[in-house]
């Protein structure tokens, strides 16, 4: 069910439709009754608005005036978003957040890059063992039993969406250092994380995901 979104008018009408009867409480439109009246339903239209907005304000992922108090909550910002985050950067910061029960699994840490905004994948790595690995394995060393890789897009590209950025936001925000703050902070500490970025690029649209493949061609996949 949407919420409602009442006007002026229709305050007026219902004012008009609790007043007492009779000829001096008249519903005439040029009325000094009705132009009292008139004073006090923009306000009651505006608080309306509010009221609804706060529906879609109070839920992490669209948030924007409850945004700071969200941040606050959940100690950010952090040095990990920059100087200037975009809007969509704080919002999928604040649900990661959320969201994170903690873990070292690779499926978590998908899935946090994942809330954060950005596709990604894990590779493992492990030292040469003989009868394991093939001739001409690189032998490698026993770091490579400590170290994993996550591989991301080259750019992961969020653009301003009409009704639903905000006036003063970028046209088109891009770069990978929330990710990999994000990630360096979540790692067991006794790894070794390294990035790679050469996934096909994603753009995030308002109504699906634009997928740029390794040969330049777009997918568009809802």
């Amino acid at each position: 069910m949407r919420a409602p979104n009442y006007s002026a008018a229709d305050y007026l009408r219902v004012l008009w439709a609790h007043l007492p009867r009779g000829r001096v409480w008249n519903r005439n439109p040029d009325s000094v009754q009705t132009k009292v009246l008139s004073g006090f339903t923009p306000v009651f239209e505006r608080l309306t608005a509010r009221a609804s907005n706060l529906l879609v304000d109070a839920f992490p992922a669209t948030t924007y005036e409850l945004l700071a108090g969200w941040e606050s909550t959940l100690g950010l910002p952090d040095p990990c978003a920059g100087d200037t985050p975009s809007l969509e950067q704080r919002q999928f910061q604040v649900v990661a957040r959320l969201t994170n029960s903690g873990g070292q699994s690779i499926p978590f840490f998908i899935a946090h890059a994942n809330a954060l905004g950005y596709e990604a994948k894990v590779r493992q790595f492990t030292p040469f063992r003989v009868g394991q690995q093939h001739m001409g394995c690189s032998l490698g060393s026993d770091d490579w039993a400590h170290t994993w890789q996550l591989r991301a897009p080259a750019q992961t590209i969020s653009y301003f969406c009409v009704s639903q950025s905000y006036v003063g936001q970028p046209l088109a925000a891009w770069g990978n250092a929330v990710l990999e703050c994000e990630m360096e902070e979540l790692k067991p500490a006794q790894t070794i994380l390294n990035f790679t970025y050469d996934l096909p690029v994603r753009v995030a649209m308002s109504d699906g995901t634009l997928v740029v493949d390794e040969d330049g061609n777009y997918i568009y996949a809802r």
